[in-house]
């Protein structure tokens, strides 16, 4: 197979400085809301004491997933021999760092003192899950850095090694943001052993399409060539993985459903609860699983480019939804922490509490996406991150 070359893009047209100055502006809400929500408190959020974690939280936790599934990705070529992959390494190492990144300013805004940053790493607490992921997301950066610097300078025995270790890595972080929530054994829909595994699921099928938008749009935009079939190939791959989502959806909820303590909560989200049953009927399973994965798997819309592009971003939307559900219907519930006692008083003890998302918190989310889409331009401009093309090839 022949080696691939990786170029610079020129980044001289008024398309690039177009392209730069709509996503600096982007980029730039993510500051300013942030700002705004620190200076006025999180009363301007949707935000209560009843629900504590909104939209910010929601986006951490879906760009931590793309960002693991990018990155498992960029290690298809050197860790699994899907050597078709390479020309996509650096570009998917590149992502997974502006992805992590992006997440982790979501989480420090949410804390509501940014300042005290780096107190978790002075006093750590192993039974935290918190505290440990303060240790993993700083090796994570730090790994995908190192990987990215491998791949540079053509290290290969070292860039099969990290590799691997990227992949442990990515897995491993995943899986801690899934137990922030499976460990909440008071909220009966957080808790379960299988949000770590489903979260990993779903980081990859959100990680794939993603990467099938940013290949088709940036090679478009720069005037390379990338063949069709590369394309076709991460759809089935996504359509795979979307199996996996689904597969752990339904296992989950059946478990939920079986546990007679589970009954109200169960059939709050899957049946009496407006917006949220909406959402996980119509908009995770309808919109963001089904159909793009019958798109995609299908001989026929499976090796159209507008219909996998359609699927892909379906997807992406989809698993914005499915994290969605994860994080806010179990706070709206209320407690149980009296079991078998009715429980009065002025606080709305037993009652469901609700959550709207502000106007503020829309534009720090959509902030955060371009952080990552101008520190993607700017990055493709200073160092060679693109092949100068992608074909399809079979291995030798």
């Amino acid at each position: 197979m022949a080696k691939t070359k990786y170029t610079k893009i020129d980044g001289s047209s008024k398309e690039y400085w177009g392209l730069f100055g709509i996503t600096g502006f982007l980029a730039l809400l993510a500051p300013l809301s942030a700002l705004y929500i620190f200076v006025n408190g999180h009363h301007v959020t949707g935000m209560t004491n009843q629900v504590p974690w909104g939209l910010p939280i929601v986006m951490a936790v879906y760009l931590i997933g793309a960002s693991a599934g990018s990155l498992v990705l960029s290690a298809m070529s050197s860790v699994f021999g899907k050597k078709e992959f390479k020309p996509f390494s650096r570009m998917a190492a590149l992502l997974a760092i502006l992805l992590i990144i992006a997440a982790l300013m979501a989480i420090i805004l949410d804390w509501g003192r940014p300042d005290r940053l780096m107190l978790p790493f002075f006093y750590f607490q192993p039974r935290s899950m918190f505290s440990l992921n303060a240790i993993l997301y700083s090796a994570y950066v730090g790994l995908c850095g190192i990987y990215l610097w491998a791949m540079f300078n053509d290290k290969g025995k070292l860039e099969k090694l990290l590799g691997i270790s990227a992949v442990f890595l990515a897995v491993l972080v995943h899986s801690g943001t899934g137990a922030i929530f499976g460990f909440v054994y008071v909220r009966e829909l957080y808790n379960s052993p299988l949000l770590s595994p489903a979260f990993i699921a779903a980081a990859l099928s959100s990680g794939t399409a993603m990467m099938i938008i940013m290949i088709h749009g940036t090679f478009k935009l720069t005037g390379r060539h990338v063949d069709a079939k590369l394309i076709y190939s991460l759809a089935k791959l996504m359509g795979i993985f979307i199996i996996v989502v689904l597969y752990f959806i339904f296992v989950e909820n059946l478990t939920r459903a079986y546990a007679p303590k589970n009954y109200e909560a169960v059939s709050f989200l899957l049946f009496n609860g407006g917006k949220y049953t909406n959402l996980f009927w119509v908009g995770l399973l309808g919109l963001g699983l089904i159909i793009p994965m019958s798109i995609v798997l299908n001989p026929k819309t499976g090796k159209s480019t507008l219909f996998v592009l359609i699927a892909a971003w379906m997807q992406l939307i989809g698993v914005v939804i499915e994290r969605y559900i994860i994080v806010i219907p179990p706070q709206v519930l209320p407690l149980e922490l009296f079991p078998d006692k009715q429980i009065t008083s002025t606080f709305l003890d037993g009652q469901i509490a609700s959550y709207n998302i502000s106007f503020v918190e829309i534009c720090y989310s959509i902030g955060l996406i371009g952080v990552v889409l101008f520190g993607f331009i700017v990055c493709i401009k200073l160092w060679p991150m693109l092949p100068t093309e992608a074909h399809y090839q079979e291995l030798d």
